[in-house]
């Protein structure tokens, strides 16, 4: 999916929503782990309840790694399904790989030749080399952190070198030497607030996936204030919010219910710009 693929799909759906898919085995349904595969089951039933309202889902690979070859399975079975099923959604393998230079080519490998996904999350820690192997897939697209929701992300990526620049600042200019804003995307937390205006005087084109609206406490609006595009520019991760809203059999359909909502919200904040 190009940029403007992904443009129509926002202004199609009125929608920015990313459905974050970080399926615990110990929190999903009760009534599910009768299946064969809970993991999938689940994952089958927020799609479908939950795809009209959004325009990506977002795999967090540590979720299915912890399960072994069993979470794997039920990972390729995800996306074959979203794949098959509902080819108009952007898929990210949040990931975060980035390793020297002959080991990111086969975490490249894995995802962009043997799984077809459209995106994965890259750390740029370890620099250039790290990182540009991913670049080298035609219509795929790096998702570089640049800066997280987390607490902890103020322990590095805030720091400045002797000049004032913020570490955060110098990962988004030195990354503009490897890419563009047809195949590299930013990471930045929905918790950070005004902090957006000071990441788009360096990337004003890019788009930026947002994880922390919801069970993390960003503000939506805030972020629209602040971080938003003529063009959007923003892919909006909910997980928890939704996918965990309810634990009896009407699980999915309260996800529905729930993503629906966000999908509102969203279309209130295009009317500036569709």
């Amino acid at each position: 999916m190009n940029k403007q693929q992904l443009i129509e799909q926002i202004k199609l759906k009125k929608s920015f929503l990313c459905v974050g898919l970080d399926t615990d085995i110990k929190k999903i349904p009760e009534h599910l782990l009768k299946e064969e595969d809970p993991i999938f089951a689940f994952n089958k039933a927020i799609i479908d309840a939950t795809a009209p309202y959004c325009i990506a889902y977002k795999p967090n690979l540590a979720f299915y790694e912890s399960m072994g070859v069993k979470g794997w399975i039920a990972f390729e079975k995800t996306v074959e399904y979203i794949k098959k099923n509902y080819p108009e959604q952007f898929i990210i393998a949040d990931a975060k790989r980035g390793d020297i230079g002959n080991t990111s080519q086969m975490y490249a490998r894995t995802f962009f030749e043997e799984m077809d996904i459209d995106s994965v999350t890259v750390a740029p820690y370890m620099g250039e080399d790290s990182v540009t192997p991913f670049l080298t897939y035609e219509g795929k697209w790096v998702i570089l952190l640049a800066l997280t929701s987390n607490k902890g992300s103020h322990d590095f990526q805030l720091t400045t070198d002797t000049e004032g620049e913020r570490l955060f600042e110098k990962v988004l200019r030195k990354s503009q030497e490897w890419a563009n804003d047809e195949n590299m995307m930013y990471v930045v937390g929905a918790t950070q607030g005004r902090m957006f205006e000071d990441i788009r005087k360096i990337v004003p084109n890019h788009f930026l996936l947002v994880p922390g609206v919801g069970a993390q406490g960003g503000s939506l609006e805030e972020v629209c204030k602040y971080g938003m595009t003529k063009d959007c520019g923003l892919i909006v991760n909910s997980s928890r919010a939704i996918i965990y809203a309810d634990k009896t059999e009407r699980f999915a359909e309260v996800a529905g219910i729930e993503a629906k909502k966000v999908q509102e919200q969203m279309a209130e904040q295009l009317k500036s710009i569709l």
